[in-house]
């Protein structure tokens, strides 16, 4: 079967298929299923059940003729057989029939010409209203097939049979173009199963550098990215009033343009206040669902301190129930691009400037770091690498991804690529304190508003990165890191200790790399030197 039979066949097969529910229907029928309730603000409130995550070990790709030599097989791809493929598919269609599901017309990419539509067929209605919420949605809902995801959360597979880790999977079959998810009710698996797609098509087949970012524009038209992993403030700092939001998390960058993947947001919603989040505060309403939250005694306003069932409670909702979008979610190429990290250990300028290579060396090593309280068990720093800030969902070596972006700063040679720290200065965690938001939006701006293209810039003698000597609104005292530290020659220790890190981590890249690239590694300098230099 192709995949419009396989949509025929389970509308037929069904003891009823809802299609292209609207907002208000979903949200009827889940509470009539007693899937959820709403909030006091009018949002629907659902729980995902065994899995309030993503399930990394349980998510594989069909190894076959189009994966077997251009995946990058290890522990983020894992290998599954077609024939297990094809018989685990019989067996989802079979447990579907005499089921209600919900049928949806949805498509990934706001620039038509690499719009790659979507059927999705959820056996819950708060699974089909994420989509709904995360995906793009039609103005005619008649449009043909190309990628359909099965999302099968009462499935369970037979490991020993089926060739499953265990009971849940996501799998995804870039040959016949189908997502196959079972055992798992948490909605990102559906998001994220399509946002891998996108980086295994649009990289090899069309040229477009698909990227893990949010990014909005200026007044100017001037487009900005900001790559970041979690706690480093991609949302809050992509939140700019002066400016307008293209897309919070996923993006694609083609020789014009920038533009979204995705019609809504999924955040996170631990600890969410309208003082710190305003925007994801405002768009929690009807229409939004919130997963996983837990609320006040005796009342339906939801309590986001409480994390007894998850960390991980998150919001999706439509982009629309934000004030200040770019319609469409297009824009031009970038004129700035934002690394940020939240670099623990202090020794990262608050805010510096990089060459193309020293770019694609920090794409491809995608460096934060957690503190204490982050994860369970976390009672020190530790640094956490991502290649290319989203590590989990690349289907291609990261170096692919690296070369893409050096071939885009080359060919747009006035963008500007700038490395933002939002940890620590004075000292590591513990002795020194948090870059303070207000002088990390002075920053931003001053990048933004082409404020540092007049100020001299002195190199980092481990991280060769350039640093402004001045800038608007900012101590130039904080600017650079060494001079915040009252011990100097501690600092030169962590300096060092921190490339050490960074050049351990890119040893699993090294093979791939350009010697452009390898050139850009930070380099551990003797503290004697340090001192001379400084």
């Amino acid at each position: 079967m192709n995949n419009q039979d396989i949509i025929s066949h389970v509308i037929d097969k069904a003891s009823k298929a809802y299609l292209n529910l609207s907002t208000d229907e979903l949200v009827k029928v889940a509470l009539e299923k007693k899937e959820g309730i709403l909030t006091d603000k009018g949002a629907l409130a659902a729980d995902t059940g065994e899995f309030t995550g993503r399930s990394p070990k349980d998510k594989f790709t069909v190894c076959d003729a189009k994966t077997e030599n251009t995946v990058w097989w290890g522990p983020v791809n894992t290998k599954f057989d077609e024939a297990k493929f094809d018989a685990l598919l019989n067996k989802v269609l079979t447990h579907f029939e005499g089921k209600e599901l919900f049928v949806r017309d949805a498509y990934a990419c706001a620039n038509p010409s690499y719009r790659l539509n979507i059927k999705v067929v959820t056996e819950s209605a708060y699974q089909n209203l994420f989509a709904k919420n995360l995906f793009l949605r039609p103005q005619n809902e008649a449009q043909e097939t190309e990628w359909i995801i099965l999302a099968a959360p009462s499935f369970r597979a037979n490991p020993d049979e089926d060739g499953t880790r265990q009971h849940n999977f996501s799998i995804i079959n870039f040959t016949k173009k189908i997502i196959l998810i079972g055992g798992s009710g948490y909605t990102g698996e559906i998001k994220k199963g399509i946002f891998t797609v996108l980086n295994f098509i649009l990289p090899q087949e069309r040229g477009v550098l698909s990227m893990h970012c949010s990014a909005n524009i200026g007044k100017e038209g001037d487009t900005a990215v900001f790559f970041g992993l979690s706690g480093t403030g991609k949302t809050t700092l992509s939140a700019d009033p002066e400016r307008k939001l293209i897309g919070d998390d996923e993006h694609g960058w083609d020789s014009e343009t920038v533009f979204n993947f995705e019609g809504g947001c999924y955040a996170k919603c631990i600890d969410l206040t309208e003082e710190k989040e305003p925007q994801i505060w405002n768009a929690i309403k009807h229409g939004a669902l919130v997963e996983n939250v837990r609320f006040f005694p005796n009342t339906n306003t939801p309590n986001y301190e409480d994390v007894s069932i998850t960390e991980n409670t998150r919001v999706a909702y439509p982009i629309e129930h934000i004030e200040g979008i770019a319609v469409p979610s297009i824009g031009n190429a970038p004129k700035n691009i934002f690394f940020l990290t939240c670099d623990a250990y202090g020794v990262l300028p608050p805010i510096s400037k990089l060459t193309a290579e020293q770019a694609m060396y920090h794409f491809i090593s995608g460096y934060t770091s957690k503190v204490a309280g982050t994860e369970a068990g976390i009672t020190e720093p530790q640094s956490t690498f991502s290649a290319c800030f989203g590590q989990a969902f690349l289907p291609l070596h990261p170096t692919k991804y690296a070369d893409l972006l050096g071939k885009k700063l080359n060919d747009n040679k006035d963008v500007k690529v700038w490395l933002l720290n939002t940890g620590w200065s004075g000292g590591g965690y513990g002795v020194g304190s948090r870059m303070k938001l207000s002088l990390t939006r002075a920053m931003l701006t001053a990048a933004l508003n082409g404020e540092l293209d007049q100020v001299e810039f002195v190199q980092h003698p481990v991280f060769g990165v350039q640093m402004p000597t001045a800038c608007p609104n900012v101590p130039s005292e904080i600017l650079n890191p060494r001079n915040t530290w009252s011990d100097k020659a501690e600092y030169d220790k962590a300096a060092n200790a921190l490339a050490d890190k960074f050049n351990d981590n890119f040893k699993k890249f090294e093979e791939g790399a350009s010697e452009a690239i390898l050139s850009a590694a930070p380099k551990a300098v003797m503290t004697n030197i340090l001192k001379i230099i400084f």
